[in-house]
């Protein structure tokens, strides 16, 4: 496996739904000083050009087409990743609705999707170190990085986690289609370490992940 040249750092958070690892990464990002990327967000950007444009998830080939074709792209500003269609920024509000959060799987699921939006993930390690969360940073998108993390926890208190963020969509059937997947199924890399986040609070976490990091990487 060939490591790109750029000397940017990949720190990779995955893991399923409501394991904790947005509002970890988040934290891991601003304490290191490096940009934060929530990968899922691409998906629901994705999505979201797909129902603007009456296009049915379920037809793949057009699906694909209409991704391909909305313009999407990632920028990073204020160590932020910012998403656009063409020069129009997307509203991260915008990409919350029941209705992406009820299709976002189908599009995710979707090779032609995932190497459209793999191309545009893997660009931003030219832009910026990162702490890139997601469900196959480590195994896909990053796999030559050195600092890969798991999260996971009881399914139940993922759930409960899910229902006090007022989403509706059922982790039970969303990480089914996850670890299904013919593509990137959501798993551990071989080489990352696995967090069990049941009983930990975000502090605890993060502390933990920082203090598996290299020296040089840690800023006061």
């Amino acid at each position: 496996m060939s490591v790109p040249s750029h000397q940017h750092v990949i720190i990779a958070i995955d893991g399923p739904s409501a394991s904790g690892k947005s509002t970890v990464a988040k934290e891991l990002a601003t304490r290191l000083k490096f940009a934060y990327v929530d990968t899922g967000a691409m998906y629901r950007a994705a999505t979201l050009a797909v129902i603007k444009a009456g296009v049915d998830p379920h037809n793949t080939a057009a699906t694909a087409e209409c991704v391909a074709r909305s313009q999407l792209r990632c920028i990073i500003q204020d160590n932020t990743c910012v998403l656009f269609f063409g020069e129009e920024r997307i509203p991260p509000a915008s990409l919350k609705s029941r209705e992406i959060n009820l299709l976002v799987s189908e599009v995710a699921c979707i090779p032609e999707v995932r190497k459209f939006l793999l191309a545009l993930q893997q660009q931003l390690a030219d832009q910026s170190s990162l702490v890139v969360e997601g469900r196959d940073i480590g195994t896909v998108v990053f796999p030559y990085t050195p600092f890969k993390f798991y999260l996971d926890a009881d399914p139940a208190v993922r759930e409960a986690r899910r229902r006090g963020e007022s989403v509706e969509d059922s982790i039970y059937n969303r990480d089914a289609k996850d670890y299904s997947r013919a593509i990137a199924p959501l798993r551990a890399a071989p080489d990352a370490e696995i967090i069990d986040t049941t009983h930990m609070t975000v502090e605890q976490v993060v502390h933990h992940i920082l203090s598996k990091l290299p020296r040089h990487l840690l800023q006061s």
